[in-house]
């Protein structure tokens, strides 16, 4: 037997925290992922690090470290959905906790200690997030978001979105086997999901303090990602529902979520175009912030070539604004002002904010 730093009695051969990690292609920011956790000042962990289908030289990575870390555990699985995966690496945990950690973002140095002790003398918290530092592609510091940190400020905010950074959470292993896991439908709000139902039966919370770094990049850019994202958010809000309101969980005999699906949920198509349109627009402005213009405009025009029924025209015209102040960035300065005559058309009030802008750089106003 040993004591842990809580000074609670333990098997040997169990560690108190099971850090969970899924690894696909990730090979640009895993090495840094790697060394956080191991850089703990906590150390009664294990580090499960699970691949399933890279193609490129992550398992490679993983397995050097794991050559040198007996904490480290390699795991392989087929090519799978990213819930699955989770599920896989999370079951096999074996300590009293569970650390999310997702491949590009890093753990700062106290994260498992702050989080441990404050698990250890809260045993009604099921689940523990904390504040995050939002770095680019190169962990250079972009913001940091405040968090809310009560249960019931946190109850009250999963009613309409995600108060959780994913990667910062330990959640205790009873909670998260008591709900069954991440849910296969749920491909890209698997987290949401998951915190909206552990959140039914323990109370959860967030440390005021920054305990991760959570990286924006180009790979986690794409239509098609932020579009089944904002789906799966829905889903998930509409599902919590009827949980709520002692209904049978419509997602139990669901394989797949699509608009078909939202709309038999109750879930408006209108209301299902407003929300896609916002997520595309703040993953633009994350990309423009972490200076990846590019990206951003490729996004941006694609988005604007959708056909947005019921979308306010002044929003529309917003993203061709940004669209403008991306082709400046780029020094495509008559496609700027084409970008920009675009947007003031669409909303002729955008003209008055322009000229003002004009004025201010000129140094005349």
């Amino acid at each position: 037997m040993k004591i842990n730093r809580s000074g609670n009695f333990e098997a040997m051969n169990k560690p108190l925290v099971s850090v969970a990690m899924v690894v696909r292609n990730v090979e640009t920011y895993l090495t840094e992922a790697i060394e956080s956790v191991l850089g703990q000042t906590f150390r009664d962990f294990e580090f499960i690090i699970l691949d399933f289908g890279s193609t490129d030289q992550s398992k490679a990575i993983v397995a050097s470290y794991a050559g040198n870390d007996g904490r480290i555990k390699l795991h392989e699985i087929p090519n799978c959905g990213l819930p699955e995966a989770r599920n896989a690496a999370c079951f096999l945990a074996e300590g009293k906790y569970i650390a999310v950690q997702d491949a590009d973002d890093v753990s700062l140095p106290n994260r498992l200690e702050w989080e441990v002790e404050f698990m250890e003398s809260r045993p009604e918290v099921g689940f523990l997030g904390g504040a995050a530092e939002w770095v680019d592609a190169d962990t250079k510091p972009m913001w940091v978001g405040g968090v809310l940190t009560e249960d019931h400020e946190l109850q009250s905010e999963l009613l309409t979105r995600c108060p959780f950074i994913h990667t910062s959470v330990l959640m205790r292993k009873e909670a998260f086997t008591r709900v069954g896991g991440y849910r296969a439908p749920f491909a890209q709000s698997q987290d949401y999901d998951l915190w909206l139902r552990m959140s039914e039966h323990y109370q959860c919370a967030n440390l005021n303090q920054v305990i991760v770094q959570y990286r924006v990049h180009p790979e986690q850019l794409s239509l098609r990602k932020a579009r089944s994202q904002t789906l799966a958010l829905l889903a998930a809000r509409a599902s919590a529902s009827a949980r709520r309101a002692k209904k049978t969980d419509p997602m139990d005999s669901v394989q797949q979520i699509s608009p078909a699906v939202l709309l038999e949920m109750g879930v408006t198509h209108a209301r299902q175009q407003t929300e896609v349109f916002i997520a595309y627009r703040a993953w633009i402005r994350n990309m423009f912030v972490a200076g990846e213009y590019s990206a951003a405009l490729k996004v941006a025009i694609e988005v604007l070539e959708f056909d947005w029924e019921g979308i306010d025209p002044g929003e529309i015209a917003d993203l061709r604004m940004n669209v403008a102040r991306l082709y400046w960035k780029q020094k495509k300065f008559l496609r700027c002002f084409a970008a920009a005559g675009h947007a003031v058309i669409t909303e002729p009030v955008l003209a008055r904010d322009l000229f003002g802008s004009l004025l201010r750089y000129i140094g005349l106003a």
